[in-house]
């Protein structure tokens, strides 16, 4: 797991859109999910191992639901087991629209498991407090007070899902790809191609952090360009 984190805090420092023309230089394009799922607090970022959860729709009566705890609302110990120093739980809403997915508290709950952060096809609970959790990124369509029980459950996990996309209809997130994200997008990186990724992203990134910092100390955009070659 150290070298998960380690990882962690190198693709964090990434810019999505340099992320975005790595993994198309790459052949990858379709990775951005949906642009409709950035992080609710702009200008934070979000890096991490994905840890995959599908849902459903759940037409289920709280009598029934209590009558088939097993199977209808597995223990939430279950759940929070999954995450992991250096995680980000990535949740497929499997189309219910409206309900808060999780909320603060399940978010604690990761955060104290060493996640880094939740992406969540749909929308989550509890703004406020998601806003107090420390270094903790919370990326959705957006928030609601909406209760997902007796609504939504979760059915499986760290399995393949498919999260809606941007340039493609849905873009797959297999356990153990990396999930990297900012105001701009959620991009996903195949973990069979992610070393390669991150070291070509991070020579992007310094290419265009050198012409960025040329620039303010008054060097014109054509000779910072033929320099670093990066706009």
């Amino acid at each position: 797991m150290s070298d998960i984190v380690e990882l962690q805090k190198r693709w964090i420092k990434i810019r999505s859109a340099n992320i975005y023309d790595t993994l198309d230089k790459m052949g990858y394009p379709n990775q951005c999910i949906s642009l409709a799922i950035k992080p609710i607090v702009p200008g934070t970022r979000i890096a991490g191992c994905a840890v995959t959860m599908r849902g459903m729709r759940a037409p289920y009566t709280e009598e029934e639901i209590e009558s088939n705890k097993a199977e209808l609302d597995p223990p939430f110990e279950q759940i929070q087991s999954y995450a992991y120093p250096g995680c980000v739980i990535v949740i497929d809403g499997g189309g219910e629209p409206m309900t808060g997915k999780c909320g603060e508290m399940t978010s604690w709950a990761f955060k104290q498991k060493g996640a880094t952060g939740i992406v969540v096809d749909g929308y989550i609970r509890d703004y406020e407090g998601l806003l107090d959790i420390p270094d903790y990124t919370v990326c959705s369509k957006g928030t609601a007070p909406i209760e997902s029980k007796q609504r939504w459950m979760l059915r499986e996990f760290n399995t393949i899902i498919g999260m809606p996309g941007t340039l493609t209809t849905t873009v797959r997130v297999k356990p153990g790809d990396w999930i990297v994200g900012d105001t701009d997008g959620v991009m996903v990186i195949p973990s069979e191609i992610a070393e390669e990724a991150l070291k070509n992203a991070e020579e992007i990134e310094a290419r265009e952090e050198g012409m960025r910092n040329d620039m303010k100390k008054g060097m014109s955009f054509q000779d910072a360009f033929t320099k670093w070659g990066r706009a």
